[in-house]
């Protein structure tokens, strides 16, 4: 493991989400403080706030090459287009490894509906799953970026 994978998973596993976690691996390299990150990524957990949507750990990933890269004066579109590539490439990544970006796909819950997100629990998916997602999200960034 990486020095940022394990900083992930240690958030991951100190009680935050999967965005929360890839986020803060990364975040005071960018000059973001803690708090600030983990508040920023705070509803991207469960597929975007338990809707089953884009995979936290994704969506993490992606708010770390938006900040690397991301596009921050208007005309700047140069970053714009370098942004959205980076994004592709690690979703094709990250897609190809597990079948799926989605929560609902990776999982195979529907954690938007109550039953479903307590069958999730009690089957141990966020325990046994979500670490790895989070520490891969963080590998195929690190292989991205560069660490």
């Amino acid at each position: 493991m990486s020095i940022k994978s394990d900083l992930a998973i240690q958030c991951f596993n100190g009680g935050f989400n999967c965005a929360q976690a890839v986020l803060t691996a990364y975040s005071e390299d960018f000059g973001l403080d803690t708090k600030t990150a983990l508040k920023v990524s705070g509803a991207f957990g469960g597929g975007m706030g338990h809707t089953g949507q884009t995979c936290g750990a994704v969506s993490g990933a992606l708010m770390v090459i938006g900040l690397k890269y991301g596009k921050f004066t208007a005309d700047d579109n140069k970053a714009k287009e370098m942004t959205y590539g980076l994004a592709k490439e690690f979703a094709k990544h990250f897609k190809a490894e597990f079948g799926s970006v989605s929560c609902k796909g990776l999982l195979k819950y529907d954690i938007s509906h109550g039953d479903e997100l307590q069958s999730a629990k009690a089957a141990g998916v966020f325990d046994s799953i979500c670490p790895q997602l989070v520490k891969r999200a963080v590998e195929i960034v690190e292989e991205i970026i560069g660490k």
